[in-house]
């Protein structure tokens, strides 16, 4: 072993031995590439080239911002001409702006530059439009170190982009003191083998993939109770527990090929470091504890020598010379680089260092040039770089990533996943921050009431909001607004953590922590915890999936927080086959040509096919697009929101009557075979009695397409004054329109005018009719349904159907819970109603029925739509009930007969024509139904995917064609299917 420092040349001629001739081909070499004789050729050459005092600007990394001006660029571009700087690592700033600044330092150079950066969390921890990825601490909850892998991946592939070649990290500290006031959940975790696999799978995704990593804080950081940006902290603790626990992720990251290390500013007693010199200064830590001892042979920078852990002991120039002795290679964030070289050619003179020591640090740094592919001119492209930095597969990356790591701590009442939605009454609250995207995604599963109370409330505030919460059964309450502050507990007061103690007296209350792991310790009396360990939009669309059982709850604690929670500790939650909602990318689609359907709605938006409308698209039990569109109306009054409902149209012949039948038949309550007069005696010595459940479903019972049953009701273009008022009296107590109200035996005038009505023809001698598209046969399956459940259908529906489904914005007569403002608005009815329709239903049959029909009357929102749909694909069951059988839905969703492409009250796609009620790549098990007021909804099994399209095309005319004409609902969902990456595309006709 080397003792001295004077002794040094010799330790460093040793070394030169082994890498002489083969490069850095040592046996553990950490720079893997091919040493050919073109690489030694650029080394060389390179070497050759230049002045020993120009390669001692090799040592030095400088601090480089974009976000700075013109002065900074002089200054920067001054020491690389003048100075033959080593590199950059880049702080604050902006990606175009540093790619523009790169190119322009790149050019200046006469050695190429490294350019690195201190992106622990990815480029968006420093620059701006940047994506960032989860915390090291929020990863250590993560079990599949797969997926950190794949984010050293990513982050090296957006290093690439901005020609950058070094990141420093990851962090390899475990952070075995909770007090730390600077690691904290910069770590993985507080055990060295979770810390080990982490830092290992970060390290090899970025390596892997030509961008150097950098373990820090050597010799480790975690211990500490200072912060060495400030101040030197002191570690006491004896060299075997820093062997044991501090040294070995390192360890384990130098067999594994770790390319570079960052030694940090620390006074560790035991490992010989002193007072004045601290770790990075220390030869005893730097060459014989990480280059002797532990056989690192790859280059070792130095912590920012700007930092007062070192830069309260000496001056710029005096640290640089004294890191340098200590045995490091790299001087980072060095502060006056003239006056560092001056001091070092002095030290060479005086025989401190030899030219050979520094000569083989610098041989050793071009070797490294060499692989980060410098030896090759390297030009950052700007067009499109914000685009192709953060893509749509880095958004995917970190969702997954986010979703990994939630954690579920307690759940002693197993109130997560909420199972049955039908028997909750829910509120959330929020704490400390808004929370809105928290707070819809809640609504995104069911109805709720949403509450927040300040950071600074009062007794009396909390009192009142006792009061206002008094009435609910399950609250779930967001802990938002933290900081990562141990010292100052992490931004909370004992006031509001006993407030949510106390409501658990009274009310099922899940608590979701947006913050630091390590203030979980704070909700230890929670019975039921969930830890986010971030506060952001992608945590706070992911809790709520845990929370209804959209997603599985895997994570687990990378620290402990008490006694009863130690680091592992997490309980895994059910996917409780109820929607996600996912990325494009995720789910194996293209979200760029998703976005192709933006083009297609501004299109029937700008010629006037629709004011507006909502697309929706889920793929594998996940929503991965939801978009709105427009305005309710073309005054542009009130833009559609995901609480817009609709006027679903004829999409309640399937989501309204064919469930009820379907629930019927599945259960044994009828037979699709039987005559209707089996189950409506009233109908016998009718023409409707011997028509067949079965054939009406098909719409081949014969029944004539439509009967405009208010023409009956009208005198010429005016009322009957028997059947309508302006004003809401007996006996005039039905609702048709605002301002409109008719008799209240109406209904049973329509139901008789529709069995007084002709068949089209003869029921011919085989009992077969063709196939003709007909409402009349809704009328009828109504009314059998009603008898048969003995309740009026849309209660039974609600009952059934929409609660348990958490389907609360969707249903029947919607002005019965719902403003009129979000609904939008249909027809300027000129004719019949003598004004505009908005909230009441279109149709002037199912309106002169009360609002509830089987033909229409429908209204809800693309995203309650999709549960339903949902529930078919998966065989009838979601969340924790099951509606329908899987067998029902096989029977009712395929086609019926060589008469027409139909099945049992289902549409299908047309294998004959071109742009039938489908696109034209939609496969043959798809089913679905389209709406008059511009409406679809479509199902496909066997590529597990859901299309909702919903429009008020008919508002102000309903004789406007142009979504139809334009093919604007099939061409999307053609779009849809083309986002489908082909390996995943199953079955297209």
């Amino acid at each position: 072993m080397c003792q001295k420092v004077y002794t040094l040349s010799f330790c460093f001629l040793l070394l030169l031995a082994s890498i002489t001739g083969d490069g850095l081909r040592a046996a553990s070499d950490p720079f893997p590439n091919e040493n050919t004789p073109k690489q030694q050729h650029w080394v060389d050459s390179i070497f050759n080239s230049l002045t020993f005092e120009e390669r001692l600007g090799q040592l030095f990394m400088v601090a480089a911002y974009s976000n700075k001006g013109p002065e900074h660029k002089e200054e920067l571009s001054r020491l690389i001409r003048e100075e033959n700087l080593g590199g950059l690592i880049f702080f604050q700033g902006g990606p175009v702006r540093q790619a523009h600044l790169t190119n322009h330092y790149q050019d200046l150079a006469k050695t190429p530059l490294f350019i690195a950066m201190d992106a622990e969390w990815g480029m968006g921890m420093r620059l701006d439009s940047v994506l960032q990825f989860p915390k090291q601490m929020t990863l250590g909850a993560a079990t599949d170190d797969g997926l950190v892998y794949q984010m050293g991946q990513e982050i090296a592939r957006q290093f690439k982009e901005m020609g950058m070649h070094i990141n420093f990290a990851p962090v390899v500290d475990v952070n075995s003191n909770p007090e730390n006031p600077v690691i904290g959940y910069r770590s993985f975790g507080e055990q060295k083998n979770l810390v080990s696999r982490k830092s290992l799978a970060y390290m090899k995704g970025m390596q892997d993939n030509g961008v150097m990593a950098n373990a820090k804080h050597f010799p480790g950081h975690g211990d500490t109770n200072a912060d060495s940006h400030y101040t030197t902290p002191v570690i006491y603790n004896s060299k075997e527990r820093i062997l044991d626990i501090d040294l070995y992720p390192y360890r384990e990251l130098i067999d594994g090929g770790l390319m570079s290390i960052m030694v940090a500013h620390l006074h560790i007693p035991s490992l010989g470091s002193e007072a004045n010199l601290p770790t990075t200064l220390s030869p005893k830590v730097v060459t014989e504890l990480l280059k002797e001892e532990m056989g690192f042979k790859g280059l070792i920078f130095t912590d920012a020598l700007n930092m007062k852990g070192v830069s309260n002991l000496y001056k710029p120039g005096q640290v640089d010379l004294k890191a340098l002795l200590a045995g490091n290679d790299i001087l980072l964030y060095a502060e006056d680089v003239p006056k560092s070289k001056a001091l070092i050619l002095e030290a060479v003179e005086s025989g401190i260092i030899t030219k050979d020591e520094i000569d083989l640090r610098i041989r050793k740094i071009l070797h490294a040039k060499y692989w980060a592919g410098l030896h090759q001119k390297q030009e950052v492209a700007t067009q499109k770089l914000v685009e192709r930095i953060s893509n749509f597969g880095t958004q995917a990356l970190i969702e997954q990533l986010y979703a990994a790591s939630i954690t579920v701590v307690n759940n002693q009442e197993q109130a997560i996943p909420v199972r049955h939605l039908d028997m909750e009454h829910m509120a959330s609250l929020t704490l400390g921050g808004r929370g809105e995207t928290f707070k819809n995604y809640l609504d995104k599963y069911t109805e709720f009431t949403h509450f927040t109370l300040r950071s600074n409330s009062n007794r009396d505030n909390y009192a009142a909001m006792e009061r206002n919460l008094k009435d609910f059964g399950t609250i779930v309450v967001g802990v938002m607004g933290m900081s990562n502050n141990p010292r100052r507990n992490f931004g909370l007061n004992t006031e509001e953590i006993e407030f949510i103690n106390r409501l658990q007296n009274d009310h099922t209350v899940i608590t979701v922590v947006f913050g630091n792991a390590y203030a979980a310790g704070n909700f230890k009396d929670q019975e039921n915890l969930i830890l986010a360990y971030e506060e952001n939009d992608f945590t706070e669309s992911l809790a709520p999936q845990v929370i209804f059982g959209g997603r599985a709850a895997t994570g687990r604690l990378p620290i402990s927080t008490t006694q009863a929670w130690s680091q592992g500790h997490g309980i895994g939650t059910p996917h409780l086959d109820r929607l996600a909602y996912s990325t494009p990318e995720a789910q194996q689609m293209d979200s760029r040509v998703l976005i192709q359907i933006d083009d297609l709605m501004e299109k029937a938006i700008s010629t006037r096919a629709t004011p507006g409308g909502t697309v929706l698209v889920a793929k594998n039990g996940a929503v991965v697009f939801e978009k709105f569109y427009g305005h309710l109306d073309y005054d542009q009054n009130l833009p559609v929101t995901d609480k817009t409902m609709y006027d679903l149209a004829s999409l309640t012949k399937v989501l309204a009557t064919t469930q009820a039948i379907m629930f019927l038949e599945n259960r044994g309550f009828i037979d699709l075979d039987e005559p209707l007069q089996t189950y409506l005696p009233e109908l016998k010595g009718t023409n409707k009695a011997p028509l067949h459940i079965r054939d009406i479903l098909t719409h081949e019972a014969g029944l004539v397409p439509y009967i405009p049953h208010f023409t009956n009701t009208l005198e010429g273009t005016e009322w009957k004054k028997e059947y309508y008022s302006n004003e809401r009296k007996s006996p005039y107590t039905i609702p048709v329109a605002k301002g409109v109200f008719a008799h209240h035996a109406l209904p049973d005038s329509v139901w008789k005018w529709t069995l007084a009505s002709n068949l089209r023809y003869a029921r011919p001698r085989n009992g077969r009719y063709s196939y003709r598209y007909s409402d009349v046969g809704m009328y009828l399956l109504h009314r059998l349904i009603e008898t048969r459940v003995n309740q009026p259908m849309n209660e039974f529906l609600e009952q059934h159907f929409y609660d348990p489904l958490g389907m609360y914005r969707f249903g029947y007569l919607p002005l019965q819970k719902f403003d009129p403002n979000e609904i939008a608005p249909t027809e300027d009815d000129r004719i019949f109603r003598k004004t505009l329709v908005q909230g009441y239903v279109h149709d002037p049959g199912a309106a002169l029925y009360g609002g509830v029909a089987g033909h229409a009357g429908l209204f809800g929102t693309a995203n309650d739509l999709a549960k339903m749909m949902q529930m078919m694909l998966q065989g009838g069951k979601y969340g924790p009930v099951e509606l329908l059988s899987s067998e029902t839905i096989e029977k009712f969703t395929r086609k019926q007969s060589f008469r027409s492409r139909r099945a049992l009250g289902w549409d299908k796609p047309d294998p004959e024509k071109d742009k039938g009620p489908t696109g034209n790549l939609a496969s043959l098990s798809t089913f679905g139904h389209t709406g008059f007021t511009g409406t679809a909804a479509w199902a496909d099994p066997e590529n597990q995917l859901i299309y909702v399209f919903l429009s008020n095309r008919v508002h102000p005319d309903a004789g406007n064609n142009r979504l139809l004409r334009e093919n604007i609902r099939s061409d999307i969902q053609d779009i849809i299917y083309k986002s489908i990456k082909s390996e995943f595309l199953l079955a297209g006709k």
